[in-house]
């Protein structure tokens, strides 16, 4: 087992990492941006080391400044966290060329699952139903117009090295589709250095549902159920649940069996998520794999009383797992509270919290890294806590929500609370009846 792991990220997902270590016995390190400095995973690591000024390429996005604190602190393991450096395929294989543990995918498994026309291919390959789309990066234009017509409009065009919605296009009529490829191209050329297209069949009225897996060194995996990500707004999470409201025992089975196969087929090692679009006949298409934790993943470790950090941690130490699936046994929601204003578009709003009042009781679980006299960096991801909540079934686990929200208080900054409690009440959330459209509707009420 390693005797100290540094965390190679900040905020709550720090935090969580740490609080697992200290559980396990092991050593933590915490490194920080200066705008980090009186961050709670600062305070509560065994040691911690200040890499770099804000900007994240300064000092999160520094590889070279991390595994310098890696070394000089004797860490024997790196955990990522999600985002920055979690599913980089250089930094995985800088850790092993130090001989430090990347507690994450093999740079090869990233490789093979970042890139999306590749991961497409691999999954095709594996026998894992698939959108219908373009084979590989489209070469052109005229290309794109012939796949277009043969798939039939809508269609949707992508970066091969995209997320978080960057380099995508929903293309309804077929005299919208050069300016889409015009600008779709010339977004992913900014956000992502490279500017290769695909193309697939566009999924109407789509559930974004995702199965949990884990894989160890040994090349076996076990999935840990479905989390329904639906409510998107710009392909940004709001919330999540789990079970779905739109999952049946059948459509389970399938689709945790999918993303096994999934797994054992590029032989994953770590926690990882098989990302599927579903239609509303329930036919299920793989979308991507994140090859990391999830923001999610409380709302898993509720319904199955599973420690994922902890998992992960025994999994790249060697340990094999159990080969068993598991099936959620209570419901939970997770919502994500951004400092964000939500009758302003949702425009970051960073500032100093002036007052902080978790909400507690039973079934109640809040992630978070801020606190009252904490000032919200500019930098960074906006989402600031995460308040998780479970219950026996889907109805006592929006009613305990409801009461969570009215009891969470954060002043000074504007949140996404009250974003949070009129979804509570809408009657298409209400009824479980929501697509990843759900959001181009909804208006807050002044």
């Amino acid at each position: 087992m390693f005797k100290k792991i540094l965390i190679a990220n900040r905020g709550e997902i720090a935090l969580r990492v740490i609080r697992t270590c200290k559980e396990m016995g092991i050593k933590t390190v915490a490194v920080y941006s200066t705008a980090d400095a009186e961050s709670l995973h600062v305070k509560f690591a065994d040691e911690a080391v200040c890499i770099g000024p804000p900007p994240s390429n300064e000092s999160y996005l520094k590889m070279s400044n991390i595994i310098a604190a890696a070394e000089i602190t004797n860490a024997d393991a790196i955990h990522p966290g999600y985002g920055f450096l979690a599913e980089n395929a250089k930094f995985s294989n800088l850790c092993a060329e130090h001989g430090i543990k990347f507690i994450g995918a093999t740079g090869d498994m990233i490789d093979k699952m970042g890139d999306k026309a590749s991961a497409k291919a691999t999954m095709i390959a594996a026998g894992v139903p698939c959108i219908p789309g373009s084979e590989g990066i489209i070469e052109d234009f005229e290309e794109c117009k012939k796949l277009a017509k043969e798939f039939g409009i809508p269609v949707m065009l992508k970066a091969t090295a995209g997320g978080g919605g960057k380099g995508m296009r929903a293309v309804w009529k077929e005299e919208d589709l050069q300016d889409a490829w015009d600008s779709a191209r010339q977004e992913a050329k900014a956000a992502f250095g490279n500017d290769g297209m695909y193309l697939e069949k566009l999924i109407e009225e789509p559930r974004h549902i995702e199965i949990q897996i884990v894989g160890d060194s040994f090349g076996k995996a076990c999935h840990l159920s479905e989390r329904d990500c639906s409510v998107q707004r710009r392909h940004q999470k709001l919330t999540e649940e789990t079970p779905s409201p739109f999952m049946t025992d059948e459509l389970r089975l399938a689709m945790g069996d999918a993303a096994v196969k999934a797994s054992e087929y590029i032989k994953y090692e770590g926690a990882g998520t098989v990302e599927f679009l579903v239609d509303k006949h329930r036919n299920f298409y793989f979308m991507e794999m994140n090859t990391r934790i999830q923001v999610e993943h409380p709302i898993t470790e509720e319904v199955i009383d599973y420690d994922l950090i902890r998992e992960q941690i025994l999994v790249a130490s060697g340990v094999p797992v159990s080969g068993k699936n598991y099936l959620p046994k209570m419901h939970s929601i997770e919502c994500r509270i951004n400092a964000e204003d939500p009758y302003n578009n949702f425009r970051p709003a960073p500032g100093r919290i002036t007052t902080f009042h978790a909400p507690g009781g039973h079934g109640i679980r809040i992630d978070t890294h801020v606190y009252a006299g904490y000032s919200i960096p500019p930098n960074y991801d906006s989402m600031i806590a995460k308040l998780i909540v479970t219950a026996q079934t889907r109805e006592e686990a929006i009613s305990k929500m409801k009461r969570a929200l009215d009891e969470f208080v954060i002043e000074g900054v504007k949140t996404t609370i009250p974003f949070h409690r009129e979804l509570m009440e809408h009657p298409d959330y209400l009824s479980g009846n929501y697509t990843t459209k759900f959001m181009e509707d909804f208006e807050m009420k002044s």
